[in-house]
């Protein structure tokens, strides 16, 4: 399964230590998150990835909804491997990824973190949730806590609410999360996201750009 993208007008797959990985949620497509590009450092190279399913005339999914919240963890599994798959082809084996995703996006951020931490740096979730069950590297998580951005609005109520409560249960047990609530905002994103992941890459990513 080979995977479409956008780049940045600086991609080049030897240019930096680290790139952004933007991954969309359900129904959507590469291009939805490519303004979220405002938020990373000066510089930093960034791909778009368009998920494998399509789910209409342009939307695409990295899972079929079964039961909301508790997506099919086979196919997680083939979703999270057609991202690695991508990075392998696309990326030098040294080359991090920060994937920042929203929605369904947001749990592939945290499933490259569950499988593959040693290639990932500072994933950002917004409105999005975790998978139930043990995943590979959970334990690895558990002793080394690494940095998450975790974002969400107080009236989204598309993400059900026991994939919410897993996710703010999991996240400060695995992890050192940056844990954000917005008032008012629903299923999206807005400035005030924005500014929260901007400053938050910022300070985490300073010593590898």
């Amino acid at each position: 399964m080979t995977l479409h993208a956008v780049t940045s007008e600086n991609w080049s797959v030897d240019a930096a230590p680290a790139v952004a990985l933007f991954l969309h949620g359900y129904g959507s497509n590469e291009r939805d998150l490519a303004a979220l590009s405002a938020a990373l450092p000066e510089g930093m190279p960034w791909a778009s990835l368009r998920a494998p399913l399509q789910v209409g005339q342009a939307g695409f999914a990295w899972f079929q909804i079964t039961t909301p919240g508790n997506p099919d963890p086979a196919a997680v599994e083939v979703a999270t491997d057609a991202i690695w798959a991508w990075v392998d082809a696309s990326l030098s084996p040294e080359t991090r990824v920060v994937p920042i995703g929203f929605s369904q996006g947001g749990l592939m951020a945290s499933q490259l973190l569950r499988t593959a931490p040693e290639r990932v740096l500072a994933p950002v979730i917004l409105g999005g949730f975790v998978q139930a069950g043990e995943q590979p590297a959970d334990a690895q998580l558990r002793e080394e806590r690494p940095l998450v951005f975790s974002g969400r609005g107080s009236v989204d109520h598309v993400i059900a609410e026991a994939a919410v409560a897993r996710t703010e249960a999991w996240l400060p047990e695995y992890t050192t999360p940056t844990s954000r609530l917005y008032p008012g905002l629903g299923h999206g994103i807005d400035g005030r996201v924005l500014a929260d992941v901007q400053a938050f890459l910022a300070e985490q990513l300073a010593t590898v750009r």
